[in-house]
């Protein structure tokens, strides 16, 4: 089997259970039934655009996590027009999957082992703290940066009267 054949397999798992916990969100936040599919394609489909940037063209979290936001606003606009519902209910449940909640876990894991730090191991430790925060705040940005694009792109100026 070649590596184009497992990286889509790996990328079509990746994306049903990224559906699964934009369903679990969505039903959260009482997301109407009627809309709950689009909530789980766009959770799906987003995930997979990020999973395949990473593993097929070699790119950071942070670049895969911005085109995967950026599909996830531009189905969150398609999904609103159709659903007639607004498309930030889309927009949301579809970017949950993607927040960076291991470089989060990981920068708090490492400030906690600050206090009882030798003078040996507080440069690696401040070291992660910087890397995993740092890491944890761009992929955020992407994410937000992503979802807005579309609307800002697809923007429909009206004349002032």
């Amino acid at each position: 089997m070649n590596d184009f054949a497992v990286v889509l397999g790996m990328t079509v798992e990746d994306a049903i259970f990224s559906g699964i916990a934009a369903l679990g969100f969505a039903l959260l936040f009482n997301v109407p039934r009627r809309a709950l599919m689009y909530c789980v394609l766009a959770g799906a489909i987003g995930h997979a655009v990020r999973t395949l940037m990473m593993e097929q063209f070699m790119w950071s979290i942070t670049a895969g996590t911005l085109v995967g936001a950026m599909a996830v606003g531009l189905m969150a606009k398609i999904c609103a027009h159709r659903v007639k519902i607004p498309s930030l209910v889309f927009a949301i449940s579809g970017a949950i999957p993607m927040v960076p909640g291991v470089f989060a876990f990981q920068t708090m894991l490492a400030v906690i082992r600050l206090p009882g730090a030798t003078e040996d191991t507080i440069i690696k430790i401040l070291t992660d703290v910087a890397v995993n925060a740092t890491t944890t705040g761009f992929v955020l940005a992407a994410i937000a940066l992503g979802i807005a694009m579309p609307n800002l792109l697809f923007l429909r100026h009206k004349p002032v009267v």
